[in-house]
């Protein structure tokens, strides 16, 4: 499987809740290891329903935070001023408890500044009374805050786009995690909509992406199944249904029945990634909060092994070392929210010995782990090899390594060792470590 389909699960499960459509600061470059960088949470764009004949505007949530980026450093005394003056017959605000307002501009507190993007300020924006479809405006924001790192003060800017408009706005309920389930049981899916937009939902499009290890069966008449990811067996079962309810504004949106997953013997990390979309050309006003996740954790365990390798040859001799990674099981393993891929396999190369044909997905290392600034990839004393980002149970995967044989010195011995895809920390699904390493033994004396 390639990485687009990893990468079209992601942005299902992550930019359909929030990250589609928010923007953290005004650039992506992350902090150096020596100083720190502050960052703020805010949509790109608020569509703001417009009133109705002789009623109120609904209700727009804008969700406000910051973060910073270096865990080494405490950030705290968080203060986000938020400036709404371009917003002056475009929208009214309802201030937060955390936010002292002066007019149409107002400071928030924010005491201590987390690693994530986490949002404390939540405004409530009306379309004001009289402001037509289209019409838009800027709301600043500025954010200073105090680090223990050198610099004593973080300083960053962001803003976002407001525009009155007229539409449907589907809503997903939110889905809380659920871990410690066991293997072969049935768990139930929450799924509510509601439509907080000004006009109606003329039928609905639902889609569900599950994981491997869920069968959530045929949900409804109104739905068809496939199969996605190109390869047998499947990561992911799509079910796409078309209902034809008319929602109303205020009105909600659920499933004919409750939806519910079966969990697999092989499960391990699941998820069912669900998207929600208004038929009939509608524009759904806020498409960020038309998605979410429901996350199961199942209590199960992966065992991980590279078995060792021996070969032989004479000096001046290409041999082959194939490394060998087995899942043992009982689970699969997946990252197909974050396209990481399972693990890595470590190959320091045996003394005596030069690689001269590198496999795919096996990237050069210094003798200590760093990076290999070689033009080549041959010769290098160190290779990292990247697992999928998806592996079966009783799944192998192999690297097949050729070594010329430059000096043969008998049992030279190279290690190799299973690891997490960063760092050097154990995985936490692998309770038997011991199979985590082997050796890779050149020309062995018996």
């Amino acid at each position: 499987m390639g990485m687009p389909f990893a990468g079209r699960v992601a942005r299902l499960g992550a930019c359909l809740t929030a990250a589609g459509l928010v923007t953290v600061g005004l650039t992506a470059t992350p902090a150096a290891a020596d100083s720190d960088q502050l960052w703020i949470v805010a949509p790109w764009e608020v569509a703001l329903p417009k009133a109705v004949a002789g009623g109120q505007a609904p209700a727009a949530t804008v969700a406000l935070g910051l973060y910073h980026d270096n865990a080494e450093y405490r950030v705290t005394d968080g203060r986000l001023t938020v400036d709404a003056s371009e917003l002056t017959g475009i929208a009214d605000i309802t201030w937060p408890e955390n936010c002292a307002p002066t007019g149409v501009t107002a400071v928030c507190s924010i005491p201590e500044v987390p690693l994530t993007g986490e949002s404390p300020v939540q405004l409530k924006l009306h379309a004001a009374t009289g402001a037509e479809n289209g019409v838009s405006g800027r709301i600043n924001f500025a954010a200073t805050a105090t680090t223990t790192s050198a610099e004593g003060t973080l300083r960053a800017e962001n803003w976002s786009t407001v525009r009155v408009a007229s539409g449907p706005d589907l809503v997903l309920s939110r889905i809380p995690a659920v871990t410690g389930v066991a293997p072969g049981s049935t768990v139930a899916v929450p799924f509510s909509v509601v439509n907080n937009g000004n006009e109606a939902a003329n039928g609905v499009q639902v889609t569900l992406y599950a994981t491997r290890g869920l069968d959530i069966g045929a949900v409804a008449p109104q739905c068809t199944s496939t199969p996605e990811g190109g390869s047998l067996p499947a990561p992911i079962t799509k079910v796409d249904c078309l209902f034809d309810d008319v929602v109303e504004p205020g009105g909600a949106f659920t499933l004919p029945a409750p939806l519910h997953a079966k969990v697999a013997r092989y499960a391990l990390a699941e998820r069912v990634d669900i998207g929600v979309t208004a038929r009939g050309g509608s524009e759904d006003l806020a498409p960020e909060n038309n998605g979410e996740v429901a996350s199961i954790g199942v209590t199960n365990t992966a065992d991980f092994a590279v078995p060792g390798v021996r070969a032989s040859a004479a000096a001046g001799e290409t041999v082959t070392a194939a490394l060998t990674f087995r899942n043992r099981g009982p689970a699969w393993v997946a990252n197909l929210g974050s396209g990481d891929p399972v693990g890595a396999v470590d190959l320091t190369v045996p003394r005596g010995a030069t690689v001269t044909s590198v496999p795919e997905g096996c990237d050069p290392r210094t003798a200590d782990g760093g990076w290999w600034e070689a033009e080549t990839r041959t010769g290098a004393p160190r290779y990292v090899c990247n697992l999928p980002i998806w592996v079966a149970e009783k799944q192998v995967v192999t690297f097949p390594f050729q070594l010329r044989i430059d000096t043969v010195i008998t049992g030279a011995k190279g290690a190799i060792t299973l690891k997490p895809p960063y760092g050097d920390g154990p995985l936490p699904f692998d309770p038997n470590v011991r199979n985590n390493q082997s050796k890779l033994v050149l020309n062995p004396s018996v």
